[in-house]
């Protein structure tokens, strides 16, 4: 990582989940993992609380600024600010709801300043966020109007050691997906995510296949019609700009291996056509990279794990992988 990124920070997700341990079981990792700088944003002794939930004796350091943080992580957990709470896992309460705002906030708001490199989110409720005034449909489009870019530039993309997804839409009904999905949409959003995998991934050119949203792409209209009217017309106007894309693919077909092989990214129709395969594949490395911002944001691809927090259970592995990814685009940004 070159010394000119900040240190990315990372946002505490719900304090009676799983985020807060995973922060230090990080931490704790860092030097065999070849992680980059980074700091807690509040959290002192929450997270020294939930730190010793897991067994983990880690030295722990309140800083004023992610400059301070950048000298202090090679030997303490950098703590910015004074945000903190009380360590309940598994009891998610109003308290700890907006103390996950608060943090996430304050790291997207240095984020966006760039005194940090990047933005690692951890796992939210959103149910418990939307009490407290929380008017988003999740953190990826909190960071983009933080960001100042509209939610439907904002892509989603799942990353693992095996396959990259990208759900054109996101947290919607089922029913709803065919209404929503248009040439102009796959289009966009297939062109944002084509960027961002030169820019942030370091791929010169990208291979896009891009899926089918009905069984086997649609029988030429016999099991619904949305590939030929809807798809197929967005792939061409890709190919005719110079982006590497194929489809429809039949879903059922592209996540074998021998099928991954030919593309970079897999876009897909909806949340479950692309989160299943990743979830099957790369569960405990899956990293949610939001493309489009002018700023690194990931989190690990995971929830708040309630009924497993303080138990020296949860994997550490998404939130390494998630923290590792943001180090990453942003040394390819830097470079750029």
């Amino acid at each position: 990582m070159t010394g000119a990124i900040p240190p990315l920070a990372l946002s505490l997700g719900d304090p009676a989940g799983v985020g807060p341990e995973l922060i230090a079981a990080a931490w704790a990792r860092r030097k065999g993992e070849g992680l980059p700088a980074f700091a807690a944003i509040g959290g002192l002794r929450l997270i020294a609380a939930a730190a010793a939930a897991r067994g983990l004796t880690i030295p722990i350091r309140q800083v004023g600024s992610m400059a301070e943080a950048r000298d202090v992580f090679a030997h303490a957990l950098p703590v910015l600010g004074e945000l903190d709470g009380d360590y309940v896992p598994g009891d998610p309460s109003r308290a700890g709801a907006q103390l996950a705002l608060a943090s996430l906030t304050q790291a997207a708001r240095l984020t966006v300043a760039g005194e940090a490199g990047g933005i690692v989110t951890g796992p939210i409720a959103k149910a418990r966020l939307a009490q407290v005034g929380f008017d988003h449909p999740g953190q990826t489009e909190f960071v983009a109007a933080a960001a100042g870019v509209a939610a439907q530039d904002a892509v989603m993309m799942l990353a693992g050691p095996s396959l990259r997804t990208v759900p054109l839409t996101v947290h919607t009904s089922l029913a709803s997906v065919p209404g929503l999905i248009t040439p102009a949409l796959v289009e966009r959003r297939s062109a944002i995510t084509a960027a961002a995998l030169t820019r942030d991934f370091g791929i010169e050119h990208p291979r896009l296949a891009i899926a089918a949203l009905n069984p086997h792409a649609g029988e030429e209209g016999r099991m619904g019609d949305e590939e030929g009217r809807l798809i197929a017309p967005a792939i061409a106007a890709l190919r005719a700009r110079g982006i590497d894309a194929s489809g429809p693919h039949p879903a059922d077909a592209m996540f074998a291996a021998r099928a991954r092989a030919t593309y970079d990214v897999a876009v897909c129709m909806y949340h479950d056509q692309a989160l299943i395969p990743l979830k099957a594949l790369d569960f405990d490395h899956g990293v949610n990279v939001t493309l489009g911002l002018p700023v690194i944001r990931t989190s690990p691809d995971h929830g708040t794990a309630f009924g497993i927090a303080g138990r020296n259970i949860a994997d550490a592995g998404a939130t390494i992988a998630a923290i590792r990814m943001a180090g990453e685009c942003a040394a390819h940004r830097a470079r750029s």
